[in-house]
């Protein structure tokens, strides 16, 4: 039988399959306009909610899997380097395809695409919103209708980020596996020369300002979710292999919750991250931007769905915060499981 743990390794998760996910603190942007890619400030820490069932909220329990502390309004995006394997990766936001703009399920989907495929997508910093750009992930409390959960199901009941992964069919896996194998082979037998046009490996770009990885029945809670702040230049890709090539059912999945600085004290005992550097005081210092292409993969369109999902700033008012663009110099291009299991509950 496939093992379907999940598990937290250091502030990475490990789904089946090789699948990393990690949260990535950034910078938000201003709503209006189109941006580079912002960078990493760090990642945030994660913990099992089973690790606290006298503090966390009953609801919490029953859902198991695992919480990060978040500010309001505050900014993320979701690493995958470090994923191993081919994978496809179902992203929700209150239960809603990040990607599709579709209600979450447990099959994978091409008309339209509910997936993200790995290791190609290096990172997702919010959902597919515009053609050759996404809308900023911003985090905000349920009830207000500013989540994306809010605004497309008009309720808001799940709030918090839902993963699932699915792998290649074990055919398919195994031809993956003999053409990577033949490739580093091809790879050792080449000449190495140092400098430009030199031999890369073929691995997913580096999260972005991110670590690179080795080898970018308690009281109620105040519940989070994520709605969307600015958009930038970020493609999601179409996947190239056909749907039979993939598994039928999921390989894992797991629910993260998010959780407000003064809840995650109270629930966990540990200080919260300090509130993210304000961006204007970022690009001041000369601190990089980024743009991110890959010219031999397709974007996917956008859903009328995803499309009509309107940023934070419109239902809670604009906070104020100063913008400073950053300098053509500091945008930097890029490249054309351990631990307890995570335990999953109802959702």
């Amino acid at each position: 039988m496939a093992d379907t743990t999940v598990r937290i390794d250091g502030d990475a998760l490990r789904l089946p399959g090789g699948v990393a996910v990690r949260f990535v603190r950034t910078l938000r942007l201003p709503e209006k306009g189109t941006h580079p890619l912002p960078p990493g400030l760090g990642q945030f820490p994660i913990r099992r909610v089973a690790d606290y069932p006298d503090t966390v909220p009953e609801a919490w329990r029953a859902r198991g899997g695992v919480m990060l502390p978040v500010y309001l309004r505050e900014a993320m995006w979701l690493s995958f380097g470090g994923t191993t394997e081919p994978a496809a990766l179902q992203v929700g936001v209150g239960k809603v395809c990040a990607v599709s703009g579709k209600p979450w399920s447990d099959r994978l989907s091409r008309e339209p695409q509910n997936y993200v495929v790995l290791p190609r997508q290096p990172w997702l910093d919010g959902i597919n919103s515009g053609k050759g750009t996404v809308r900023q992930f911003v985090a905000v409390p349920l009830g207000l209708g500013a989540t994306v959960e809010g605004q497309v199901t008009g309720e808001e009941v799940w709030g918090g980020v839902q993963l699932q992964s699915f792998a290649l069919k074990e055919h398919r896996l195994a031809q993956w596996r003999e053409q990577e194998r033949l490739r580093a082979e091809r790879t050792r037998s080449m000449p190495q020369f140092g400098g430009y046009g030199a031999a890369m490996p073929a691995a997913a770009p580096a999260p972005q300002g991110a670590p690179a990885p080795a080898g970018r029945a308690g009281r109620a809670a105040a519940a989070m979710g994520l709605g969307v702040g600015g958009s930038m230049r970020q493609e999601v890709y179409e996947d190239d292999r056909p749907l039979s090539d993939w598994a039928e059912r999921p390989s894992g999945r797991v629910f993260v919750h998010l959780v407000t600085p003064p809840q995650w004290r109270r629930i966990t005992g540990e200080a919260p991250p300090p509130s993210p550097v304000d961006r204007a005081a970022y690009t001041r210092a000369g601190l990089p931007w980024f743009d991110y292409y890959d010219q031999d993969a397709e974007d996917l369109a956008p859903t009328d769905t995803l499309e009509a999902v309107q940023p934070v700033g419109d239902w809670i008012g604009d906070d104020h915060e100063p913008w400073q663009a950053p300098a053509p110099g500091q945008v930097t291009p890029l490249k054309d499981a351990q631990g307890k299991p995570v335990e999953d509950g109802d959702w």
